[in-house]
């Protein structure tokens, strides 16, 4: 299947590596313009705008503070000049005991639900004003997890709650603004072979993070770039709403 993104501008946080680099390397590849995402990979990000081309640009940002996913936003569209389609895949997964001292637990649980949560929440809703108010259709994608669903070690209380809040907004944005043009999708991996994944991974073990899926090996981030290309290109609008669980069949291991 052929897909072709010219002429759109692609907003995709967290995509200096990993699978932001995933995601935004193929949509580039389909012919879109990306505005690439980063906190603190400055050089990452300039070398991978250059691979792409399409005119992509990288924008910093640090998403722990909500004023600069606000100003985030307006950047790349002043740059662009136009967002068709928000890819929200910045996270941080950062393990917090709860026998941890409670102020140190509450910074860990702030610091998880406003990058995971509350800046996504923001850069959502600037791109449904900036869709609607183009008057044109426009796409976001929400990359979640398993955890909104199966709940995730007690070490990741806030990893998990983020994901599931993250869900319920992408469906409430889909069912609110579906009418004037607003497609919103959720992606929900399992273990996704990334450097985020490795604390988890060092801490529980490979094996552990193998034991519960129905496939030979992990998930990679090139497993999910594909279906999230798709999604852009429109061509699966009417499943505006939904989840794709791509997790290598691990829910199928569910008591």
């Amino acid at each position: 299947m052929y897909i072709n993104l010219s002429g759109l501008n692609i907003l995709v946080t967290g995509a200096s590596r990993g699978l932001g680099k995933a995601i935004a390397t193929k949509l580039a590849e389909a012919g879109a313009t990306i505005a690439v995402h980063y906190n603190k990979n400055m050089n990452d990000a300039e070398s991978l705008v250059q691979v792409m081309g399409n005119e992509s640009k990288a924008f910093q940002a640090d998403l722990s503070d909500p004023g600069e996913a606000v100003k985030l936003f307006e950047r790349v569209v002043l740059e662009l000049g136009s967002i068709e389609i928000l890819i929200n895949n910045s996270g941080i997964a950062e393990p917090a005991s709860i026998d941890m001292a409670q102020e140190e637990w509450d910074v860990l649980w702030q610091k998880t639900m406003t990058v995971n949560l509350h800046s996504p929440a923001i850069l959502c809703k600037k791109a449904v004003q900036h869709f609607i108010q183009k008057k044109a259709s426009g796409r976001i994608i929400n990359i979640s997890s398993r955890a909104a669903y199966r709940g995730e070690t007690s070490d990741y209380l806030a990893y998990a709650s983020s994901k599931a809040g993250l869900v319920a907004l992408t469906r409430s944005i889909a069912k609110s603004f579906g009418k004037k043009g607003v497609k919103a999708f959720n992606i929900a991996p399992g273990f996704v072979r990334t450097d985020m994944a490795k604390a988890f991974m060092s801490q529980y073990g490979e094996e552990h993070a193998k034991g519960d899926i129905a496939l030979e090996r992990l998930t990679e981030p090139k497993d999910l770039a594909p279906l999230i290309t798709f999604l852009a290109s429109g061509m699966a609008d009417h499943a505006t709403g939904s989840t794709f669980d791509i997790n290598a069949g691990s829910y199928l291991h569910d008591a």
